[in-house]
């Protein structure tokens, strides 16, 4: 009889909620950055599609040292303060210490969208914010305010990548559903 009991006690237990966060993913959603102005240009923008993030890249013809990357009520024009519509549940403003070619061809203008995000998990906007006196901004529309990283890589050759990562979910530890 006691042996009974014991068997079907694990049935009145409740199942322990998991600790682990959405992917392996412990990023948060306050500002990252390094406050300083680079020599190069910016030479592309482009995004990415993961499993369990979406990817914004900035692509750069030198070293990156000053960049940030932080959570905003609008995205303001460079040198104006112009507001720049960004579509989306957030918005991100992706600001890189360097300048851009004005002859480059994906260079449009404020306001351009610079990636197709239809196909995007948790992007909804990529739009450029303009370039004044070597900063350039970027305004990325999320679907919620999502935890982020952001951080530079090395190359490809004497350049740099600014990579901003925007996870599909937020998911706090505990929560019975990561």
């Amino acid at each position: 009889m006691v042996l009974v009991l014991l068997a079907g006690l694990h049935l009145l237990v409740a199942p322990t909620a998991s600790a682990h966060p959405y992917c392996g993913i412990t990023w948060g959603s306050q500002p990252r950055g390094a406050v300083e102005l680079s020599a190069g240009t910016l030479t592309d923008v482009r995004a990415g599609r993961h499993d369990c993030y979406d990817r914004l890249v900035l692509d750069v013809d030198a070293p990156l040292t000053g960049w940030s990357v932080r959570y905003v009520d609008q995205v303001v024009q460079d040198g104006s303060g112009f507001v720049v519509p960004v579509a989306g549940g957030a918005r991100l403003e992706v600001l890189a210490g360097v300048g851009v070619l004005p002859t480059d061809a994906w260079f449009i203008g404020s306001g351009a969208r610079l990636v197709d995000t239809s196909s995007y998990t948790t992007f909804r906007d990529v739009v450029w914010a303009g370039s004044f006196e070597g900063m350039t901004t970027i305004g990325l529309g999320v679907r919620a305010r999502l935890p982020f990283r952001a951080f530079v890589l090395a190359g490809p050759g004497s350049g740099s990548r600014l990579v901003v990562d925007v996870a599909h979910r937020w998911c706090a530890p505990g929560h019975a559903t990561c």
